[in-house]
């Protein structure tokens, strides 16, 4: 299967958790323009967004453990 976008951090302490999070509870995840994102922070660009992608067969469990990380993104899926 392939990689979905799972949540959109604001800032490194929000990365920082959703990696925690993910990390215990075995997700495996990868950070689009993580180290890139944070060359310009506070600056709201489409090239230096950071995205948290997971695989598509694990979105569901994600988006449990995330709960309020990901109400905004899935209105209609988090819990």
């Amino acid at each position: 299967m392939g990689m979905v976008k799972l949540v959109v951090p604001q800032d490194e302490g929000e990365l920082a958790l959703i990696k925690s999070l993910l990390d215990g509870n075995g997700i495996r995840y990868f950070v689009q323009n993580e180290y890139f994102g944070s060359l310009y922070p506070g600056l709201p660009l489409s090239f230096n967004t950071r995205q948290v992608m997971v695989d598509e067969i694990d979105l569901d469990r994600a988006l449990t453990l995330l709960g309020k990380l990901t109400e905004e993104q899935y209105p209609d899926e988090a819990g």
